[in-house]
């Protein structure tokens, strides 16, 4: 996938607004409750999203734009700590081939709201896969750092 959705951000933008919608640039919040996400898998032009919006009635889209940042690469990098040995450096290997895209369009998630639920089409890199995966191995192991001696269990004997 192409390692930036710039170009990709503003062919969205442009269509939406061909078609007499409006754009709210947001920012996302906690995932609602009733949040729907759209099959990207068999529907991958954001074009059927943005008509399955338009044939419901719906007037406003929601557009968040995320950009990766050294700010992010930072926040990882002081959270290496909790891995160890060849992991550790594995991990900051991958990093650093990451900081490569640092300013780049990284996701683009498009929403609108319908009755109780939240609809979504969200499309990212695959390169931000790959770091939201790396977040994950570090959380994992801040997790395991936590754990009392013992696995967490005591006795009253």
């Amino acid at each position: 996938m192409n390692p930036d959705l710039d170009t990709l951000r503003s062919e969205i933008q442009d269509y939406v607004e061909s078609r007499g919608l409006a754009i709210f640039h947001g920012f996302p919040g906690n995932e609602p409750a009733g949040a729907v996400y759209w099959d990207r898998q068999a529907h991958p032009d954001f074009r059927d999203f943005i008509g399955a919006a338009e044939k419901a009635g719906v007037r406003l889209i929601t557009m968040f734009t995320n950009e990766f940042s050294g700010d992010m690469m930072e926040d990882a990098e002081q959270r290496l700590d909790a891995l160890a040995g060849p992991e550790r450096g594995e991990v900051e290997a991958r990093l650093r081939a990451l900081r490569r895209y640092a300013g780049l369009i990284c996701q683009i998630e498009l929403s609108f709201d319908l009755g109780p639920r939240v609809y979504f089409f969200d499309i990212r890199t695959d390169w931000y896969e790959e770091w939201n995966d790396i977040l994950d191995q570090i959380e994992e192991a801040e997790q395991e750092d936590e754990t009392p001696l013992g696995g967490g269990y005591f006795s009253k004997n």
